[in-house]
């Protein structure tokens, strides 16, 4: 058990923090999001006698990873990192009708102290470098099809600025995708595991690296559910009484470019591969829609790539009906 409970309210410039006390008071401090606010945090942490401490905090962007991977390396500290949804349905529950940010950090900080959620894993630094080519490269690919886009109505004005940057764009995605395959190589934990998730039948280079980048350690997760319900793949029932039957849906709680990355190998597999279209023919002929097999699908390829790297034992088609 954590004798004090810290709550973080995450921006991009700042941090709300509320320290729950042992008797249930709270104390409140703003630092800034930079490593120079992170020291200032300890500073306080320790000025307050806070030894045992667990934090919790909102997956919000990406501005929370810098200070939980700072609170992780300190061996007092318990970091928790948990879906903003959470957090919301909490206070819904505590019927909390004011929203700031020093409001919801002591919320969190009171969630933390009641449901004591599970400690988050920093991830290795070969693998937060690979989150962060990821991520690169989603996003130059995305600014790579709103520019193309743009090109093709943009009068001859600003037509040759955008040829222009979209030639950059080409080279620079030509260029991370090069790195993100040296990076993966030159790592020997990274290149046995991609090795593992190549032997799946439906899955490319590209998708391979984005399960490496977020899935890479299996032992983060209990079960395959865990890290279905991670990306959001999980399906969701709505159902109450005799009157309310509505149609499962995913629940699309968690990461969307895990699911984004899904979508198309998930589509390969099902049209091009043999053990994709035994999957498939299964589920048509119990009378499932299209739309429901490519989820289905989707949520297989997270089953499948789970269980080969927590095996370390490659796609073995005949378990899967190939």
């Amino acid at each position: 058990m954590h004798p004090f409970h810290l709550g973080i309210d995450v921006a991009k410039a700042k941090l709300d923090c509320a320290l729950r006390l042992t008797n249930g008071k709270f104390r409140h401090k703003v630092v800034e999001n930079t490593p120079a606010g992170f020291r200032a945090l300890d500073s306080w942490l320790a000025k307050e006698g806070a030894q045992a401490v667990h934090v919790c905090m909102e997956a919000t962007g990406l501005y929370w990873e810098g200070i939980a991977e700072h609170l992780a390396g300190q061996s007092t500290l318990t970091v928790s990192v948990v879906n903003p949804l959470q957090i919301k349905a909490f206070g819904e529950s505590q019927l909390i009708r004011t929203k700031t940010d020093k409001v919801d950090a002591k919320l969190i900080a009171q969630f933390c102290a009641e449901r004591a959620p599970d400690a988050w894993q920093a991830p290795s630094p070969a693998e937060q470098a690979l989150r962060a080519l990821v991520r690169r490269l989603e996003a130059l690919q995305t600014m790579h099809t709103q520019e193309s886009n743009r090109l093709e109505l943009a009068r001859h004005t600003v037509a040759e600025g955008i040829a222009k940057h979209l030639q950059w764009l080409d080279e620079e995605i030509t260029r991370l995708k090069k790195a993100i395959r040296d990076h993966m190589d030159n790592d020997p934990t990274l290149r046995e595991k991609y090795r593992l998730l190549e032997s799946v039948p439906g899955l490319g280079e590209r998708t391979a690296a984005t399960l490496l980048a977020f899935l890479a350690e299996p032992a983060r997760f209990d079960n395959a559910r865990q890290a279905v319900a991670f990306a959001g793949l999980d399906p969701r029932q709505h159902e109450s009484g005799s009157s309310v039957r509505g149609k499962p849906r995913l629940s699309k709680i968690g990461h969307t470019l895990l699911r984004k990355a899904l979508y198309m190998p998930a589509m390969v597999t099902l049209y091009r591969t043999e053990w994709g279209k035994r999957f498939q023919e299964r589920l048509t002929a119990s009378g499932k829609p299209p739309k429901l097999i490519i989820g289905a699908m989707m949520r297989k390829l997270i089953h499948v790539a789970f269980g080969v790297l927590k095996s370390g034992i490659p796609f073995q088609p005949a378990l899967h009906g190939a």
